[in-house]
């Protein structure tokens, strides 16, 4: 699976978790010259507290859009330090 925005791929990995459709990609499978965090939490009723990354690629910044489970609920522990996308990061194989 690959993660792309802004045409540049940000992550990539071979050991993607699916859950509740978006794909969790290993943290060691993005690219951490293209991620900074953000102050933005959410919580999860199952999973648990969401921290959130900005993605910036050619001087331009996607705010919150990957968010990471550090330390998820023992029923969605398969995520633990996985990362996810939304808002514009196309998913794909």
């Amino acid at each position: 699976m690959k993660a792309v925005w802004n045409n540049v791929t940000i992550a990539e990995s071979n050991n993607t978790v699916e859950v509740e459709g978006n794909h969790y990609f290993p943290l060691s499978a993005i690219k951490p010259a293209f991620f900074s965090d953000s102050a933005h939490t959410t919580t999860c009723g199952w999973k648990g507290l969401a921290n959130y990354f900005n993605i910036e690629v050619d001087g331009k910044t996607n705010p919150n859009a990957a968010w990471i489970y550090k330390t998820p609920s023992d029923a969605a522990s398969q995520i633990k330090n996985h990362v996810a996308f939304w808002k514009g990061v196309v998913v794909s194989q």
